[in-house]
């Protein structure tokens, strides 16, 4: 106790003595840096924002500012007019609410069975794994459309859109890791009692992981939502499209009938951008939290 405690005055010291000798210099240059990076990043979904209200286009420096005498919902109504919004982001929430549904499955079951069953050729199955990573999914689309369209017939469905990401191996990656950090005589003392597999992976197992759910939510969810390609080759009807999808075909078929078809096109991106935003403002801060302390404690 006296060493641990020792120890811990010691490291508060270095850490405050460190403290003091930074420059006030190099504290400003660090925050300025931070500044003109962080306005680096936020610019373009600015102008995206502004520009989405404007009624006239402004393509000049001024266009930046957000004048009230040029700014209206006139844009918002033209694309909902011209795809129905609602209807879009029904598809995509769904589309994107399927693959999150099976990815968390199947991403905790395989990331179990990966970290704590012991069986042959594990090491050889997470090889496999980790090689079907570098796989382009584009080298895959054509043998998938093959199978999932003529062999299947999930043309414009939400199965034939879920199917081919219904498996993630980077959730897989991240339930491993998480499962590799509990401690194995918890599971161990599980079996002990009684508890089959399944049961310990739902009881012992999962409550220790909670921050690896929500991980691999935020994750898997970008991809789905953002999604343009599959989903415009597996579904041809509109009401069927995800937001991704009706927004190109707007763009490359009905934006030339619009005044502003830039700013129509801008206020379907901050609609399709809008969820992805909130949920990162709201849960980026479990991305590095951790609950696994208190599943070994006692």
């Amino acid at each position: 106790m006296t060493t641990t405690a020792s120890t811990g005055v010691t490291t508060a010291a270095r850490t405050t003595a460190t403290a003091i000798k930074i420059p006030l210099w190099v504290r400003i240059a660090k925050i300025t840096c931070l500044v003109i990076g962080a306005f680096g990043f936020l610019f373009p979904f600015y102008y995206m924002l502004v520009a989405s209200f404007q009624t006239t286009k402004d393509a000049t420096l001024g266009g930046l500012i957000p004048w009230p005498s040029n700014l209206s919902f006139a844009n918002y109504d033209a694309i909902n007019g011209a795809i129905n919004l609602g209807r879009s982001l029904i598809n995509s929430a769904i589309f994107t609410g399927g693959v999150l549904v099976c990815t968390m499955l199947f991403g905790v079951i395989a990331g179990y069975a990966l970290a704590t069953l012991r069986y042959r050729g594990r090491g050889t199955l997470f090889a496999l794994m980790l090689l079907v990573q570098t796989v382009p999914f584009q080298l895959l689309m054509v043998p998938l459309y093959v199978m999932t369209v003529r062999n299947f017939g999930l043309s414009d469905s939400y199965l034939g859109m879920i199917l081919p990401f219904a498996i993630n191996s980077t959730a897989v990656l991240i339930f491993r890791a998480y499962f590799l950090q509990v401690p194995k005589d918890l599971f161990n003392a599980a079996r002990i009692d009684g508890a089959g597999e399944f049961r310990v992976l739902w009881s012992v197992a999962l409550p220790l992981v909670r921050p690896a759910l929500l991980t691999a939510t935020l994750l898997t969810f970008i991809g789905p939502w953002n999604e343009f390609l599959w989903p415009f080759l597996v579904t041809k009807q509109q009401t069927m499209q995800p937001l991704a999808v009706s927004l190109a075909n707007y763009t490359d078929n009905a934006a030339a009938a619009q005044d502003n078809p830039f700013g129509v096109a801008l206020a379907g991106a901050v609609v399709l951008a809008l969820p992805a935003v909130v949920l990162f403002v709201f849960f980026q801060r479990h991305f590095t939290s951790t609950d696994l302390g208190s599943g070994v404690k006692g």
